[in-house]
């Protein structure tokens, strides 16, 4: 046997429907009580992104230091080679197209 009784007939739409109405309850939506999860996962989630902010500024700290390490370094690289073209008399060119 069918589910629906009748072989050559259509379940009628109302069968479908369950009529639940909308009930509104009585709860204060800013009460604190209802909102303590909330604050809870607010709070969590503001000392994750506390946290990531700080590790993304040590990391920030780490990798200016290690520019400013290399910035000295070929500086001090770029005054020795000075020293060796002043040395052997090879004109400085800023813009030397062979190296």
């Amino acid at each position: 046997m069918y589910y629906y009784g009748n072989y050559y007939t259509y379940p009628t739409q109302s069968s479908f429907l369950q009529h639940q109405y909308y009930q509104p309850t009585n709860h204060d939506e800013y009460d604190v009580d209802r909102q303590q999860g909330q604050f809870q996962s607010f709070t969590r989630r503001i000392n994750e992104l506390e946290r990531r902010v700080n590790q993304l500024n040590r990391e920030v700290n780490q990798l200016q230091q290690t520019s400013e390490r290399h910035t000295r370094r070929l500086n001090r690289l770029n005054q020795r080679l000075r020293v060796v073209e002043q040395r052997l008399h090879i004109p400085f060119s800023s813009q030397d197209e062979g190296f």
